[in-house]
Parts: structure tokens; sequence; C-alpha cells
């Protein structure tokens, strides 16, 4: 191809050689013979046209030892259409009275067969001419052959063109770089739009896993360059692509078939060429693989000669907005035999089918040839006439710029880049009723329109299952075909990245405690507000439930009933004390104390209660101000119960006054001065630091525990200390005097309900620091039950029991015994 074209095309210009060569300086010599046109027309200003007539060149094997034969092109016929376009938009324009009074305009039509060399071999022959010998003193100051060239189609033959002339067809996003193609128009728009629309499409319908084969060409490769980056911008992974070109060897398309058979992905985005696309179809069709949705480029997506590969029925893909010529059709027909004979190319269209309802490609050269025109109106024309005479410089290219019209109700610009605006229509390949496939347009896409906003769908899509009988009719989304890496993560999940994977093949990870996620594909998951815990699903934060010792729950109710029978059962001592008072067992056991302990130990039973329920500010505060304070009244009123008992032992030794020191007023200052000094440290207490409410979210995650916190906890310890301190004294002092001889030694009872007493609070300590939620007030409450129950079984339930059931031990000579004692 390229030794051809060196051969062929090459204009030998000698400027410079020596006379001795015999050669006249500044002659230039045409070697091999010109191109000539497939239809032409002479005119004032010549359009020039390079189409796929032919599909294919024919080459022959160079021996170079003879000039090589002109190029050929064969196969059967392609764009003659677009030919005949530009000829009935010629006609059109030299028919016109306002576009180019008075000024014809003619054309040369090349037949490129998609050929780079044939088309090199045009494109230097439109703008040098086809005389064989002419001068060059003057050739850089002549105009080219032509005004402008409409083509070529293929983007690969429209680069190597590009900085000369202009197309109506060639996609390639590369050709809008004004910097290396400076004079290149095009009334199609550019790869580049039509990219971010395919990637924008695949979302919509939630493909995020996708096959993509291109034309190994500037066409395939540029347009699969821009849809593969629109499609990572998108979220849209791309489980291979793969290039092939039909000159290439069928092995080379017997392995792209394969990966496509072999491949998960269930859509494929195709960025190929027409002819590219029928081999590969045609290689397909002998292996089908599973059922695939097929998204198409505008180079295939229309293409009739496509529809009868039924593995691409339901297809879907971008196409130039279907269009109208009006007369088009009957200039098509009006083929005389003059014509006929004139042009043989013309006979062998006459003998093929067309069809001008639904016209695409076709607008978009007699688009071109307007727009030409029309800037060249705007060069050669004033208000009054049209000058013939003046020159078109390649500077006044710019005028195409400014173009600006509409015609047949489609408009026509360029911007600045050369390039139309971007709308397309999405097409469906629909089987009908009798059989048949049709392209059915079920949307569009308008560039021009705000982001987001581009692409819309008119009507329902027809997605093909495989079976050529069964097709699934469904509105937009519903029954959409699945293509994904990996199935969607509900929510209550996050995705994960599969080592070494695509970003769009992930595993479904479960939210880790404390955290949701409420999206379908969440990339993270989000943790829930300290006073929020996830519900079981993991996809919605609900408010943490509030743990308390309740009223309402079975623990409080226990609690609370003991601690109300203790009171009950303080104040039956109480009346039963009161009623004998007089007794002996009453009077020796030092009345007044003992009806303040009973007193002491009613409030001890009650204080439990302000341990119950939601804690306060003030509950928290007086729980345990109260429980301190009434607990050290209650071991006040035992240790002096205790030191009583033993001035009552040495007030029997002979000259002892034990009991003048410590009468009933020292007794009364000893409760009072050990009670104050209780009092004093929780003043402490609650003026430096009180216990407050506190919402516990530490202790458990999904729940929040109402406690009240200590404040200062050497306030809160300092408290307990001081009891365990006068508990400790009292129950020593107990123990010394549990073996005194009277027949009712109450030292001995007080030695047990001190022991019971220290028992439990020395492991209170352990168990509330260990106690979680709610049991940590329990464990208080049952300690301070318990010590209360210790001390009024241990010291008044002896007396109680011989007051009512022994009636005659209640006797002072029992209380005696053997030896006399001095009466309390």
């Amino acid at each position: 191809m390229h030794v051809s074209l060196l051969l062929t095309v090459i204009t030998l210009c000698i400027t410079r050689l020596s006379p001795v060569f015999g050669v006249n300086l500044g002659t230039c010599i045409l070697q091999g013979d010109p191109q000539l046109p497939a239809l032409f027309k002479n005119g004032d200003f010549v359009i020039g046209g390079a189409f796929t007539i032919h599909y294919y060149l024919r080459t022959e094997k160079h021996t170079y030892t003879r000039q090589p034969q002109p190029l050929v092109c064969s196969g059967r016929l392609e764009e003659l259409r677009f030919a005949r376009a530009l000829q009935f938009a010629i006609q059109e324009i030299n028919n016109s009275s306002d576009l180019l009074p008075g000024i014809t305009l003619g054309y040369h039509i090349y037949d490129s067969c998609a050929s780079v060399p044939m088309v090199m071999k045009v494109a230097v022959q439109l703008t040098n001419g086809v005389d064989l010998v002419y001068n060059d003193t003057d050739a850089c100051v002549k105009s080219a052959a032509v005004l402008a060239l409409v083509g070529e189609s293929g983007s690969t033959a429209a680069i190597s063109t590009s900085k000369t002339f202009r197309s109506h067809y060639a996609t390639c996003a590369c050709l809008s770089d004004k910097r290396q193609h400076p004079t290149f128009f095009r009334t199609i728009p550019s790869d580049h739009h039509q990219a971010a629309a395919l990637a924008r499409m695949v979302k919509h319908f939630g493909w995020t896993w996708i096959g993509a084969v291109r034309s190994d060409s500037d066409y395939g490769n540029n347009g699969m360059a821009s849809f593969l980056k629109a499609a990572e911008q998108e979220g849209i992974c791309v489980e291979y692509s793969e290039a092939y070109y039909r000159t290439q060897p069928r092995s080379k398309l017997k392995r792209v078939a394969d990966v496509i058979r072999r491949s998960t992905a269930r859509v494929i985005v195709a960025f190929v060429a027409a002819g590219d696309m029928r081999f590969l179809l045609e290689e397909l069709s002998q292996q089908p693989p599973p059922p695939m949705q097929w998204i198409g480029s505008e180079a295939w997506v229309t293409d009739p000669q496509m529809l009868r590969f039924n593995l691409c029925i339901g297809a879907v893909g971008f196409a130039i907005p279907r269009s109208v010529i009006p007369g088009f059709r009957n200039f098509l027909l009006d083929l005389s035999p003059e014509q006929a004979l004139k042009f043989p190319l013309l006979t062998e269209f006459w003998e093929s089918s067309f069809n001008t309802s639904q016209l695409r490609i076709t607008n978009m050269v007699y688009k071109a040839t307007y727009a030409i025109a029309r800037a060249l109106h705007s060069i050669i024309c004033n208000e009054k006439h049209c000058d013939n005479n003046i020159r078109v410089e390649p500077w006044q290219v710019h005028f195409l710029i400014r173009v600006n019209f509409t015609k047949n109700n489609y408009s026509v610009s360029f911007d600045k880049n050369g390039d139309p605006v971007a709308t397309y229509e999405l097409v469906n390949w629909e089987l009908q009723g009798d059989g048949s496939v049709d392209f059915v347009t079920v949307g569009q896409y308008d560039a021009s329109k705000t982001k987001g906003q581009e692409f819309s769908l008119s009507r329902a899509i027809i997605w093909y299952d495989g079976s050529e009988k069964v097709f699934i009719y469904f509105i937009f989304y519903l029954c959409v075909p699945v293509s994904v890496c990996s199935e969607s993560c509900p929510p209550g999940t996050r995705k994960a990245v599969k080592k070494g994977r695509p970003v769009c093949c992930y595993d479904c990870i479960n939210c880790a405690d404390g955290e949701i996620s409420n999206e379908t594909d969440s990339l993270d998951c989000y943790r829930c507000l300290p006073e929020y815990w996830p519900n079981n699903e993991k996809d919605k934060c609900l408010p943490k439930p509030v743990e308390f010792l309740s009223w309402n729950e079975i623990l409080g109710i226990i609690l609370a009933a003991f601690s109300v029978a203790g009171s009950l059962v303080a104040l039956s001592i109480t009346l039963v004390f009161y009623k004998n008072r007089a007794s002996p067992i009453v009077k020796a056991n030092n009345s007044e104390l003992s009806f303040l302990l009973l007193f002491s130990l009613t409030l001890c039973f009650l204080c439990s209660l302000t341990f119950i329920g939601r804690p306060t500010e003030w509950s928290c505060m007086l729980r345990h101000t109260a429980f301190g304070i009434t607990f050290v009244l209650c071991i006040s009123c035992v240790l002096g119960k205790t030191i009583v008992v033993l001035m009552a032992f040495k007030a029997t030794l002979p000259g002892s006054y034990a009991m003048k020191w410590f009468g009933p007023p020292q007794q009364r200052l000893s409760v009072f001065v050990f009670t104050l000094i209780q009092i004093l440290i929780c003043v402490l207490w609650l003026t430096i630091s009180p216990p407050f409410p506190y919402n516990n979210m530490q202790h458990y995650k999904e729940k929040i525990i109402l406690e009240c916190s200590l404040g200062s906890g050497f306030g809160f310890w300092s408290v307990l200390g001081y009891i365990g301190l006068l508990a400790f004294l009292c129950f020593v002092l107990a123990f010394l005097a549990r073996k005194l001889p009277d027949n009712f030694n109450e030292a001995k009872f007080i030695t047990f309900s001190m022991l019971i007493f220290c028992a439990v609070w020395i492991t209170f300590v352990p168990a509330y620091v260990s106690s979680p939620g709610k049991f940590t007030v329990a464990v208080e409450i049952f300690a301070i039950l318990a010590s209360s129950f210790g001390l009024i079984l241990c010291i008044f339930a002896p007396k109680c029991f011989i007051i009512v059931f022994r009636p005659g031990q209640n006797t002072k000579k029992h209380l005696l015994g053997k030896i006399p004692t001095k009466s309390l």
C-alpha cells in the first residue's frame, strides 16, 4: 500500500537540478496516471467529494520493472447515495436565486474505497490538478483545483487529508484539535460526545461489567479510548477490550470471538466500523455466544446489512438523527439513459436498492455541501451580486465557523473546533410482527442540555433473551438485562474490592457494630451518633434504649417490697417495744438507744427506695447522702449500746464509776458527734463535686445506662470508709464483751450483727465495681437491705421473741441469772 502510494501519488518537482541533467529548472512532472473522478461537473467553483463508493481496493504485486497500474476500487456499493446527495445539493444551489446567484458550482467526486493510499492520491490531485507538466514558478500562488473536499467517511482517511479538507462523517475526537487540523470541519458530532453518551446510557441501565470491542483504526481506537475514560468516571468496569481490523489475519478475529464467548459480561460495547462488525458477527454466528446485549456506535448500529444477524436483535446504540431531504428521491429516480451511459457508476447504483425516508449520514453530506456554499457566499457575494473572479484564500476557512443556518428543519453550525452540536437518537433493534427487524428510535441525547439531562428515553425498549421467539418488553428499568461483576450490596453492608480485580468486582461486608449503611452499594459504613445504635439490619440508627432500675420491672418491685417490708418490721418492733417499755428486757437494753436505733433502721430500709427509678439530679444527691447519714446514725446507736454494755460490766466492780462517765447524756452526745462527722463529709462532697445523672454509653455499646455518677469518688469512698470504721470499732468492742456473764448478753447479738454487716459491705465493694448497668444499683440496695435486716434480726428478734412468746423470761431475776448485776 505505501509503496504504491509513493509511486503513483508523489509529484516529482525538480527545481534545483543542474542543466547537465537535461531538465528545465522550475518544471514539475506528474509521475503516473491521474485518477479520474467517478462523477464530475464543471463550474465556477468546484467542490470535491471522496466517498467509500466501493469498499475494497484492488491490489497488485509490484515488480518494480514497470510503472504500477492505476488504483482500482471494487466490491459492492457502500456510499454512492452520499455522492448523489452532494450532486443533488449542488443542483439545488445552482437553481437557487438566494444562494450564490449567478455562480455555478461543480463537483469532482471520487471513489476512495476506504483506502488511505487512494484518499491521499485524490487529495493531492484535487489540490494540485491533473496536468502532467506544469511550471512551478506560479504553483504556490495558484488556487487549489477544488474549493473544498466533502469526505472522507473514515476517520483514518480523514486524518490523512484533514489539514486541507473537511469531512461529513469522520467522527474521531482527535480531529477537533485545531492546531493539528486547522481547516477541518464536520457536520457529524465528535466521538467525544458519542463516547460520553454511550457511557451515560450504560450507567443509566445499571450495567457496570461490560466487554468492549473496537476497530483497530483511528475511529475505533480513539472512540474506545474516549468511551473507556468516560466509563471509568461513571464507575463502569471493562472485563476485556479487544481490537480487530478486517484486513488482519482470521486467527486474530477468531481470538476476539473466543474472548467474547468466554466472557462473563453480558453487555458488549462495540465501537466498530460497519465492515469490521460484519466480519465479527459472521465469526460469532458460527458458534453463537450466550445471549448478550449489544451496544453499538453510529457506524454500524443503523446499517441495514447488519439486521440479518439475529444475535444482535435487541441491540441499542446512538445514531445520527433521521432526516428527510425533499426532492431527493425523485432526483435518484430521475436517471436518464444518457446519464447512465456517461457515468457507468449510476447504472450500478440503479441496480441496487435505496430508501430515502430515513436518511441519516446522507443528510450530513447534504448539510456539508450547503455549509460550503454559504461560506463561499459570504466570501464572494455582497448585497448586489457575486463575483466569480474573487480568489478564495486558505485563511478564509474561518467563514465556515460563522455559518449558522437551518435547512429542512435541521440546523447547521460549528463551534470553535469545527464541530456541530452533538445530538443523537437512541436506536433499538426491534423484532416486528412479520418477523423482520427494524430500527426504532427510543430515546435522544442532546449535549447542549444541562449536565445530567442530556440522555432521555421516550418509549420502551425490547430486550432480546436469545430464544429468537421470546422478547421481553418492559418500560425503562423493569427487567433490564443484568451485567455486573458482583451483585449489588444491600443496605447494611459495604463494598470491599477484591484484590487484583477491577473496582466493580467486590465482596459485600457486613457493617461493624455501631455502623450502618442505608444505601445500596455503599462504599463505607457510617457510625451512629453516641446516643443511637443500628437496628438488626444495620440500615438505620435507632435511639439506644435507656436502662435503669425501674419501678415497673420485677427486680425493682422485689427490692422495693423488701425495703417496705423491712421498714414495717422496724415499725412493728418499735410498737412492741413501746408497749413493753416498762418490762425488764426493754429497760435492760437501754430503751432510748433502742428506739433511736429502730428509727435509724426504718430510715435505712426506706433510703433504699431512693435508688429505684430514673436518676435525677436530686435523687442522685439524696440517695448517697441519705444512705451514708442513716447508716452512721444506725451504727452510732449500736456503738453506743456496745459501750453501755462494757460500761455496765465495769460498773459491777467495786469502786467503779464507769456508768457515771457514760450515762444517757454522753450516749446522746456520742451518737450526735458520730453522725455529725458523716453529715460534714456529705456536705463537703455535695459542695465540691456532687453526684449527678449520667448517661453511661461505655459499658454497653447497644444501650445507655442511666446512672448516678459519683461526682467525687473520694467523697463516696470517704462516706463508706467512715461507716466501715464505725462498724469495725463496734465489732471489736462487741467481740470483747461477748462473754459477759449475763443470761441475756446483748454483746453477743451485736457481735453477730456487726459480723453480718461487715461481711455484707466487704463483699459489696468488688460486686459494686464489677456489676453492669442497673445491677450496680441493685447490688447497693441489696447491701443496704441485707445489713439492715442483719442488724434488726440479730439485735431485736431475740428480745421480741422473749417478749411475745416467752413472757416468763422477761423478768429481772432471769436476766441477772446467778450473778447479781446492777440494773441498767
